[in-house]
């Protein structure tokens, strides 16, 4: 961010100089051309709020309107991490104050100050969240919204918009509106409207030029109006038809309200509309949210959203004070700042100023903008939203995110913002809930058959875990346990105690897991319970923090004492490995079990004593090249991130091979390498290898390895084979 502030303040800089005269006019231009386009679509979204009762004071909203923009255009330009960024009002917030305009209940001449109140307050209120959000750096909570309530949400946007934009060009589902539809200047006003829109649509999917809308404006507003003059139509005419706009001509945009108006608020009216109010908040906040992931992902820049949204809560608190709607960044035109090298602060306030001019001009120029064409670019607006948001977007999600985007786009166009979210939400919870429920909490299950423990074994004991270790069932879980897979995860563990062989431990291994919630502690209480009674020990490893504390709480003492509690897989399996080997000694054996257990033991001894015989020969021919080195119990043989400086052979005792975190991976005993790497300049130890009670070794240096390939190929090629053999790894460490 301070690199893109620092860059804004240079390109500020060469503005002033002769030499930034070719930059100063690529910001004005895209500045002026980008501000006219977004007017005009502003201008369209403020005929929908000011419409019906309102429709007198649309002048005045227009004013209210030009302000907000200004405001939250120049505010969010200077603050914002995005150079170069466009704001204005978005889509959604605008309909939902016309949506609020046309259920007012204040009458006379308490109606617009009241819908002034209501704008100031939906300012304020959306200022607030988004500066404390900012505050207290909040912005990873509201930044990840689901992809289909986005979607559904920009496309009911859509709906909403063609909706209101055939509305305002007098096709309206009333008795009186359909009456006059078909009278000459409501046909040509609808019908203008519609072709504009739909033109206007097609056009930009072939042609990608900014400068197509506000030339194709002015051209076909001028064509309404030779029409009009050739049809011998006057404006008061073409005003009463709702061709042209009416009741603007002794109407000011500024000020738009006096003080002795805004004594005149209807409270009442504005309480009724409070849930409308929080929904408004809502909306807005979405809005910014969809909007900033919008530019992240179109300029392929990452973005500081906690600034971002600092800004726009600055933006708003200003808009608030000239009783402006809040603004956010607009997307398409702040991607044209960066399309055309204009990324700098000074184009969103250029445009920002260009949105604003009329409030210094006055109101002529809307009397002479046609209905049809404020209804036309919304209904473009609208026609674009539905086709990227609705029906593009099919070939990219799955089927039910897709099934959510048609429901919240059915709902938002029947029912209203907050239902359409609301239900968007509830489908993608539920979906959620039933996808980890389906994909459950384990991620593998393990015995001590197929898996063992580092820790070292008398071959006796290998033989043992070699045919009971399938007494110890092990689960690897993982994600977060909740109430939608903690049952599930309960019941496959209940399962496992009516297993055969019954199992005498069952361990559970937290290492993955990320979370969890009381129900899923509640579950567990239970199988520990079960368990408990099947005289089956639960050992827990890696438990996640507060996971013991939340057990003591809801287990009896004796059973919460019986639990085991291990630092990591490795410890939680050695303990289980015990309870086996125990367990095998307190059977009575018959005489051929004893028998087969001896002859395996016996053949596996002879196998290890090989090997055994193989070191020792190997350290016989390399008597001389190596030096002998030992280590007390707790002294470092290797530290990660250390240079090997040397390739160590344990000789006798033990070592452990510990990760960062200090947690045991594997031991190492006599015949095995202490590092994985051979010793080199550029070789550094992965992990470090602690002396468990004792240790000794033999060390080979760099310029002795080299020496030995040069001098003795043949014994290299033997010490590299015999490192490189898998069974001669753990040659003699049960033996030795």
């Amino acid at each position: 961010m301070g690199e893109q502030s620092g860059e804004g303040g240079a390109a500020a800089g060469g503005l002033l100089s002769g030499a930034g005269a070719r930059k100063a006019f690529t910001v004005l231009t895209v500045g002026l051309v980008t501000g006219v386009s977004v007017l005009i679509g502003e201008i369209a979204l403020a005929t929908l709020v000011f419409s019906g009762d309102l429709a007198p004071y649309l002048s005045q909203g227009i004013g209210l309107l030009l302000f907000g923009i200004l405001a939250g255009c120049v505010v969010i330009a200077l603050h914002s991490g995005f150079l170069g960024a466009i704001s204005a009002p978005a889509v959604a917030t605008m309909l939902m104050l016309g949506a609020i305009g046309s259920s007012l209940t204040a009458t006379g001449d308490e109606l617009f100050p009241t819908m002034v109140a209501i704008i100031v307050l939906c300012s304020l209120a959306t200022a607030a969240c988004a500066l404390l959000i900012a505050r207290f750096r909040l912005a990873n909570l509201v930044r990840f919204v689901p992809y289909s309530v986005s979607s559904g949400f920009v496309a009911g946007t859509g709906g909403i918009a063609c909706w209101l934009a055939l509305s305002l060009m007098g096709i309206r589902p009333e008795a009186a509106a359909l009456a006059t539809v078909f009278e000459p200047l409501v046909v040509a006003n609808w019908g203008v409207g519609i072709a504009y829109g739909f033109g206007l649509y097609f056009a930009t999917q072939r042609w990608k030029s900014f400068l197509l809308m506000p030339v194709s404006f002015i051209v076909v507003a001028g064509i309404c109006h030779v029409g009009l003059m050739a049809s011998g139509t006057s404006g008061a005419e073409a005003g009463a038809a709702g061709f042209l706009f009416a009741g603007l001509s002794d109407a000011t945009l500024w000020p738009p309200l006096t003080l002795d108006a805004a004594s005149r608020v209807d409270w009442t009216a504005v309480a009724v509309q409070v849930p409308n109010l929080l929904t408004l908040v809502l909306v807005t906040l979405l809005c910014a949210v969809i909007y900033v992931g919008g530019l992240e992902v179109g300029s392929n820049r990452e973005l500081d959203w906690n600034r971002e949204f600092r800004a726009i809560g600055l933006g708003g608190a200003l808009a608030a004070l000239g009783g402006g709607p809040p603004s956010c960044p607009v997307v398409p035109p702040s991607l044209r700042s960066i399309l055309f090298r204009a990324d700098m602060r000074a184009t969103g306030v250029v445009a920002g100023l260009v949105m604003a001019s009329p409030l210094l001009f006055g109101d002529a120029v809307f009397r002479l903008v046609p209905v049809p064409l404020m209804g036309g670019v919304l209904l473009f607006t609208g026609i674009a939203l539905i086709d990227q948001w609705l029906l593009k977007v099919r070939k990219r999600v799955p089927r039910v995110d897709y099934a959510v985007i048609v429901a919240m786009f059915v709902t938002i166009l029947f029912f209203g913002f907050f239902e359409g979210v609301a239900l968007g939400m509830g489908i993608v919870v539920i979906a959620f809930v039933v996808r980890m429920g389906r994909a459950g909490a384990i991620d593998s299950t393990f015995t001590a058959r197929e898996v063992h423990s580092e820790s070292a074994r008398a071959v006796p004991d290998r033989v043992i875990l070699r045919n009971e270790g399938s007494r110890v069932r092990g689960y690897r879980l993982k994600g977060y346990l909740f109430f939608g897979g903690g049952q599930p995860l309960t019941d496959r563990l209940k399962a496992a105690l009516d297993e055969e062989p019954r199992p005498l431990c069952v361990l559970l291994d937290f290492t993955a897991v990320t979370g969890f919630d009381f129900s899923s502690v509640n579950a567990m209480c239970r199988f520990i319970l079960t368990a408990r009674g099947a005289d089956t020990e639960v050992v827990m490893a890696a438990a996640p923090d507060g996971l013991a504390d939340e057990l003591r709480r809801n287990l009896p003492p004796p059973v919460y004492a019986a639990l085991v509690f291990a630092a990591d897989c490795d410890r939680a399996l050695a303990h289980c490995e015990e309870r086996v080997i125990e367990a095998h000694g307190q059977d009575e054996a018959t005489a051929e079990s004893r028998a087969a257990l001896l002859e395996a033991a016996g053949a596996e001894l002879e196998q290890r004593l090989d090997r055994q015989a193989l070191f020792e020969d190997l350290l016989d021919r390399l008597e001389g090249w190596f030096e002998r080195r030992e280590y007390a119990a707790g002294e470092t043989l290797q530290a990660v991130g250390e240079p090997i400086d040397a390739l160590q052979l344990v000789t006798g005792g033990s070592a452990s091979v510990q990760d960062e975190a200090g947690a045991r991976v594997r031991m190492v005993g006599p015949g095995d390498a202490v590092a994985a790497q051979l010793p080199s300049t550029a070789a550094a130890a992965s992990a470090t290898v602690v002396a468990e009670a004792g240790c000794t070794a033999v060390a080979l240096s760099a310029p002795a390895l080299r020496l030995l390939e040069e001098s003795d190929r043949h014994l290299a090629l033997r010490l590299y084979r015999y490192l490189l053999d898998p069974e001669s790894r753990h040659s003699a460490m049960e033996s030795g």
